[in-house]
């Protein structure tokens, strides 16, 4: 059975662990199968190769427990909303089934970031259309829309719809993180220096983990957007 509760879509490797990764390992603790689809191999970065991004994914996922990973192989900067890029992604949405999606921000400084959220978002409702059909493994899938998707803040501020409390998974999110290794702060490297390759630029990361706990009064969270409305049963349940 593929059925996946949470399916996380990320544009390059590292997105989902710099941004929700905490959420990520909280879900896994409380139950929940959880998965990666990175939508690139990241080929296009200043410093490591797909090829080492591929070995840092693997071992990220080891780190976080996670029920499955894929690389869609899209190209990095290249790939588009069309036709092509969303029938792919409905067929990875229908064979995971999941509950919900977690994607790329509404807006970021890099341009693959809201194009990947937009994409997946597409995508997640075009799913749910009995009209489109898609093969796996010779068989016709089974139409499947997710019941919400969340877009997860990047590096640019975006004002959260909700936070997720994540204390307590900081640490291990960090080492997620640091899987990356090609991509952060090494003093060995001879790369060039990117906007997450300085030296304080975990600080930032742990910076705006706590700007997000210190918003609902605990020490560490991770920020959403909504596309739909959320409804409750219970508001005792709020923070």
């Amino acid at each position: 059975m593929n059925k996946i509760d949470i399916l996380v879509f990320a544009a390059h490797p590292d997105d989902a662990e710099l941004s929700c990764s905490g959420t990520i390992l909280k879900h896994i603790q409380l139950g929940y199968k959880v998965g990666i689809i990175d939508l690139t191999q990241g080929e296009l970065g200043s410093r490591g190769t797909k090829e080492t991004r591929k070995k840092e994914s693997a071992h990220s996922s080891q780190l976080l427990g996670i029920s499955i990973r894929e690389n869609l192989d899209f190209k990095d900067g290249f790939f588009e909303i069309n036709e092509v890029h969303l029938l792919k992604v409905i067929e990875i949405i229908r064979k995971y089934q999941p509950e919900l999606i977690l994607a790329n921000a509404i807006n970021d400084r890099h341009p693959d970031h809201k194009r990947g959220g937009d994409l997946v978002s597409r995508a997640a409702f075009l799913s749910g259309l009995r009209k489109i059909d898609t093969i796996y493994k010779g068989n016709s899938q089974t139409p499947w829309r997710p019941k919400q998707v969340f877009r997860y803040v990047q590096e640019q501020y975006q004002k959260p719809d909700f936070i997720v409390d994540i204390s307590g998974f900081e640490a291990q999110k960090l080492e997620a993180i640091k899987a990356f290794s090609t991509q952060f702060y090494d003093p060995n490297s001879t790369e060039p220096e990117t906007p997450i390759s300085k030296s304080d630029y975990l600080e930032f990361v742990t910076a705006r983990m706590k700007q997000f706990g210190q918003a609902i009064n605990t020490k560490y969270g991770e920020g959403f957007t909504i596309e739909r409305t959320i409804g409750i049963d219970d508001l005792f349940q709020l923070k």
